[in-house]
């Protein structure tokens, strides 16, 4: 049985409503557990809080040079992103600079999280589409590295080149060999591996180094682009860009479905990964920012981080009628 801490409560007035539990880690550079709440060795799938790590053959095989990818690209080949403009013509233009088209793209279609163009598709009567997929960054990167590698197109089968690199370096980073992996919602393989492993792989990336060999250059140039762009990791409202923001540079922020969240302090060489079992986000996005508090990444006080640590819980009416918090000892 998968030993968990309770993590987040949600109060209605007076009365504890709602209670999230959840897992998590906190590791250093050398991948040493220095602090976890329920059980490490939980296996999970990170979905997309990996992106970075799922790009590291794009760097460390030569293919982001090779092609000329700019720090911006680099970002959107990590980014969960909402289909905004800022997004989506960055997508086109990398398209067509491989000489290729959104029918290239496996990621499926998807309807845009950004709402005034989601509002504009909807009043112009077109249809979703493959660009707009929250993963068409990371797919673009797949791309990339496919025609640097001169390989067939199905690039998200698990034993095609680009899936087989990622693999390789999923289980370098986490330092564990993954035990499966499942289908995620852009159709390419997610790797298994422990809270253990996934809290390892971001103290890796905490300390990867400019100066280092290849894999620690790939490692520090992915988290240093997605801290100089978060508004292309996720988008405006969205926690990874606010929290990002709000920690000024200090910290790489990546959530993934059914609430998992990412976090790379290189300034402290610490990693931090955490999973709430029952998948609520709202429960993800507290904990996460509780556990960024109590390093010192994030100030309690700051709006963008009050947001997600202690927001209201607000009726139809605009009432408030409770609020969302770290549990009581959550972190200690």
């Amino acid at each position: 049985m998968t030993v968990t801490q309770e993590m987040v409560e949600v109060w209605r007035g007076p009365v504890l409503e709602s209670r999230h539990a959840g897992i998590a880690v906190i590791c250093n550079a050398e991948g040493e557990v220095i602090e976890s709440w329920g059980d490490p060795d939980t296996v999970i799938l990170p979905r997309s809080s990996v992106k970075m790590i799922q790009a590291l053959p794009l760097i460390t095989s030569g293919a982001a040079d090779a092609k000329g990818l700019t720090e911006e690209q680099i970002a959107l080949s990590c980014a969960s992103h909402q289909g905004a403009p800022i997004h989506t013509q960055r997508v086109g233009a990398w398209l067509s600079d491989l000489g290729l088209s959104e029918n290239d793209l496996i990621c499926g279609p998807q309807t845009p999280w950004d709402i005034p163009t989601r509002n504009a598709q909807i009043k112009a009567e077109s249809g979703k589409c493959r660009i707009h997929n929250n993963c068409s960054g990371k797919h673009c990167g797949f791309l990339t590295l496919t025609q640097h590698l001169g390989t067939g197109p199905d690039y998200v089968d698990p034993d095609h080149p680009v899936q087989k690199a990622a693999l390789d370096a999923f289980e370098t980073v986490t330092g564990e060999t993954s035990p499966s992996f499942g289908i995620d919602g852009c159709s390419a393989p997610n790797f298994a591996t422990t809270l253990r492993g996934l809290g390892r792989a971001m103290g890796y990336f905490a300390g990867a180094r400019e100066e280092g060999d290849r894999m620690e250059r790939a490692a520090f140039r992915l988290a240093k682009a997605m801290r100089s762009y978060p508004d292309l990791v996720a988008g405006e409202g969205r926690a990874c860009t606010e929290l990002m923001r709000a920690a000024k540079g200090k910290v790489t922020i990546k959530t993934g479905a059914e609430g998992v969240f990412t976090a790379i302090l290189p300034e402290q060489g610490l990693g931090v990964a955490l999973k709430i079992t029952d998948g609520a986000t709202r429960a993800s996005e507290c904990a996460i920012a509780a556990l960024l508090v109590k390093l010192g990444a994030l100030d309690a006080n700051d709006p963008l981080v009050k947001k997600r640590l202690n927001p209201d819980v607000p009726n139809f009416a605009g009432i408030n009628t409770g609020e969302i918090k770290p549990a009581a000892g959550f972190p200690a």
